[in-house]
Order: structure tokens, then sequence, then C-alpha cells
């Protein structure tokens, strides 16, 4: 069984309503918008309908008038040859074809009548349909964002996050451990020859490590 039960349901529907109450927003909505586009199909349906009846109603009442305008010259024929008796059977069936036409001009005008509400109802459903393609679009919105929240959390808790951070606080310490060893060979004073050669052999070798740590930790940063 269908949302709505007929059309008078859909164009007064609260979809918000129907959607905050629903168990699956999104599987309601899509239920919606089919619910909608098949009314409108029935609705062009009708309207088709009606429109192909007064195209037939019109046919027709052109019929009945040129075949009074027929049986009007007649009567005056026959008038104009003294035959009063065959001017008053002419007219009587002028009148009976006047009579068909005036109850065809009835049908003609529920027909219209019934196409101008046709035209009403599928306004209606269009301007339904559209709002309610509109929230199917914001609930798939928030779905994505929802489910991308969800991954986030997923990521940070299964600790890669804190594995990363940690990889790079650790990569600080030793260079900033590695930068105070090198600026410790340039306090004091006195040194020797000898001491000032073994110091720039050490300070060599220190700047070299210096320089991959921080490289690996540029790589870590960028990754």
């Amino acid at each position: 069984m269908g949302i709505f039960s007929r059309l008078s349901d859909i164009v007064n529907a609260n979809l918000n309503a129907l959607l905050d109450r629903a168990e699956d927003p999104e599987k309601m909505a899509k239920l919606m918008i089919q619910e909608m586009e098949d009314t409108l199909v029935e609705v062009r349906s009708a309207a088709v309908k009606n429109i192909s009846e007064k195209k037939e109603i019109q046919r027709r009442l052109e019929q009945l008038a040129t075949a009074e305008a027929d049986w009007a010259q007649k009567a005056e024929f026959a008038i104009s040859k003294g035959r009063d008796d065959l001017a008053k059977g002419a007219l009587l069936a002028k009148r009976k074809l006047g009579e068909s036409a005036t109850a065809l001009q009835g049908e003609l005008k529920a027909v219209e009548e019934a196409l101008a509400r046709h035209d009403e109802d599928l306004a209606r459903l269009q301007s339904k349909l559209q709002e309610a393609k509109a929230k199917q679009k914001a609930l798939l919105i928030r779905l994505n964002a929802a489910q991308k929240r969800v991954q986030v959390r997923r990521t940070l808790a299964d600790g890669r996050v804190d594995d990363a951070l940690a990889r790079y606080e650790t990569l600080h310490q030793k260079i900033d451990e590695l930068e105070g060893r090198a600026e410790v060979y340039d306090m004091g004073q006195g040194k020797t020859l000898e001491q000032e050669f073994a110091n720039l052999e050490a300070e060599t070798g220190l700047d070299a490590e210096l320089a991959a740590l921080k490289e690996k930790l540029r790589a870590e940063h960028k990754g």
C-alpha cells in the first residue's frame, strides 16, 4: 500500500513530519517520490483522455452547426416554393440538431472544467515532487557527512592517528637532543687544537644524522 491514498493526501502532506517519523527517512523519501511520479502519470493520462474527448465534442459540434445551417437553407427554399409543410419539417429537424448541440455544449463545459482541474493538480504535484526531491538531496548530503564522520572516528579509534602523532613527536625530541649535543661542542673555552678537530669530526657526524632525521620528519609530515 502506498504512503498516500489519494491526490489530496500528496498535496496536503507535511513531508518534514513524515520523514521525521520514518525509521528510514531516505527510503521513505524514495517511496514518496515514486508515488508522486506514478500519480503524475495517472493525472496526465486522465488529462490526455479529456483532451481527446474535447476534440471529439468540438468536431461533433461543428458537424451539427453545418447540418443546422443546411436545414435552415432548406426551410427557406421550401418557403420560396410555397411548401410551408416542408419548411416546418426542415425547421423541426434544425431544432433537434440545436438541442443536440446544446447538450454537447454542456459536455464540453464539463470536460473543460476537468482539464482545468487536471492543470491545477499537475502544478501542485510538480511543486510537491520538487519539494520531495530537494528533501531527498538534503538527506543524502547529511548521510554522506555522517558516514565521513564515522570513518574519521573509526580511524581515530584504531590508534593510527595517535601512532603517527607519537612518531612525529619522537622525531622532534630526537632532533632537539641532537641540536643540543651539537651546541654543547661550542660551549667552554681554551680548547686545544686536537679538541677542535675532534669536535669538528663529531659535529660533522651529528650534522649528517640531524639532516637525515629532518628529512624523515618532513616525509612523515607530508604523508
